[in-house]
């Protein structure tokens, strides 16, 4: 099964094709560029590089949040008008699940941690158990605070991934400086999007999928354009 996979839910973008277990093509970008800039040249150049047409995809992967409005909208309106052009049916894959998956220590927690500004980070927690990954707290927004408080009580080595894993890893030894915590290289902490890929297809085959109407994102919070136009109704009303 031939799948394209993307990740634009964060400041990185990731575009790859895989052939059932089989990377055959992966794109990786952090210039700081926007996703509206960077993600349809990414998708053209990791097609023609493997040689794929679009009409060969059978399934169309993204994530689908938590992560940057704007982003999750870019890559969902992308693959939903590719898999809706080409008939075929999609996955919607968590950002945080797919941070786990760069999981390289056995045996411990996975602190996924996404940047969510205000001193906040969209995160969820993992195991790595014998190198299968299996989860053990839903996707969530909050306060690096009050995370770094509950890991500290945890008696399990932790390992942080994710653009928000430096400011947590940094938060959580200030008050606890036990050997438990670990942090993951800096180019190991960004969304591939051969693991959505991955994924996806364990998701698809527990008939996890639908097709491109269907398709839908996960926020956890309002856009901050909706939370200032409600801050300003909710002044003028009093």
């Amino acid at each position: 099964m031939k799948i394209l996979a993307v990740d634009s839910s964060s400041i990185t973008a990731s575009v790859a094709v895989i052939d059932d277990d089989k990377i055959v093509s992966e794109f990786f970008m952090n210039a700081g560029l926007t996703h509206s800039q960077t993600l349809a040249p990414m998708i053209d150049a990791v097609l023609k590089n493997s040689n794929t047409e679009p009409k060969e995809i059978d399934l169309y992967a993204v994530t689908n949040g938590p992560g940057s409005f704007t982003g999750l909208r870019i890559g969902a309106a992308t693959i939903k008008a590719m898999a809706f052009a080409n008939n075929k049916p999609c996955v919607a894959v968590s950002s945080l699940e797919a941070l786990a998956y760069n999981s390289c220590s056995e045996n411990s927690l996975i602190c996924a941690c996404m940047d969510a500004r205000c001193d906040q980070v969209y995160t969820a927690l993992f195991e790595n158990g014998s190198g299968i990954i299996s989860r053990v707290a839903e996707d969530s927004a909050e306060l690096i605070p009050d995370l770094t408080e509950k890991l500290a009580k945890m008696d399990k080595n932790i390992e942080f991934v994710g653009d928000g894993a430096l400011a947590c890893y940094n938060k959580v030894i200030e008050s606890d400086a036990s050997e438990k915590y670990f942090l993951l290289p800096e180019h190991s902490r960004y969304i591939k999007a051969h693991n959505v890929a991955r994924l996806a297809l364990e998701k698809y085959k527990s008939d996890e999928f639908c097709m491109a109407e269907d398709l839908s994102l996960s926020y956890l919070r309002i856009p901050q354009a909706e939370r200032q136009l409600n801050e300003r109704l909710s002044k003028s009303e009093r």
